[in-house]
């Protein structure tokens, strides 16, 4: 019997108005029909991911009033089921990274199925298949999910998106409005193949993405 490890399901940015900036969805391992689809629908990961915003909150409210600010790194923020958990992320301006993870969402011999790819909703990138020889050789004397695994997803999504804030073209402010509310959608083509290549390439016990 193959090996499952975890993988992530799902990357979302969230603007500092708790708008959904980018999302994008990955296949997951199905045992019961060995092949790979995404293990929540396109809605349910958009309300898990709003789901976050409370616990984000409740971190700032507690930081804030034991003097500390903002601690950037949320790590876990909650268990959604024996198979889903959400990690998160804030930076210094308010935007959020958050990762769900799939703990038994790839199998360790093949990696993901060729053409197995991320699926974009509404500002959201697609994928393609992922290298899976890397992810088996990093998982192979590290099944499971260690303390700060994430920290390497989070590193190379704030990468990402300082990429785009460098663009000239790219205007933070109509993403996410000093008025408080509402916002377009993150649809740079680069930015989203950055997100899939985060999503496909990581596995446990990778350093770098």
């Amino acid at each position: 019997m193959a090996t499952l490890i975890p993988s992530i399901a799902c990357l979302g940015v969230i603007g500092r108005n708790n708008n959904p900036l980018h999302i994008q969805i990955f296949p997951s391992y199905d045992p019961a029909t060995n092949t790979y689809i995404p293990a929540r629908t396109s809605l349910q990961f958009h309300l898990l991911l709003s789901s976050t915003l409370d616990v984000f909150d409740l971190r700032a409210r507690r930081n804030a009033a034991a003097g500390v600010g903002l601690s950037g790194d949320f790590g876990l923020l909650h268990a959604v089921d024996d198979r889903l958990a959400a990690y998160g992320f804030e930076t210094n301006t308010g935007t959020k990274f958050v990762a769900v993870v799939d703990m038994r969402g790839r199998r360790v011999d093949g990696g993901r199925a060729p053409g197995a790819g991320g699926i974009g909703v509404g500002g959201v990138g697609t994928g393609g298949g992922a290298g899976g020889g890397q992810v088996a050789a990093a998982a192979a004397s590290s099944v499971g999910l260690r303390e700060g695994e994430m920290k390497v997803v989070f590193k190379a999504m704030q990468t990402a998106y300082i990429k785009l804030l460098q663009n000239p073209f790219f205007d933070p402010d109509e993403h996410s409005p000093l008025t408080g509310s509402g916002g377009k959608k993150i649809t740079s083509k680069k930015f989203a193949a950055d997100m899939r290549r985060i999503g496909e390439n990581w596995g446990p016990g990778m350093t770098v993405l």
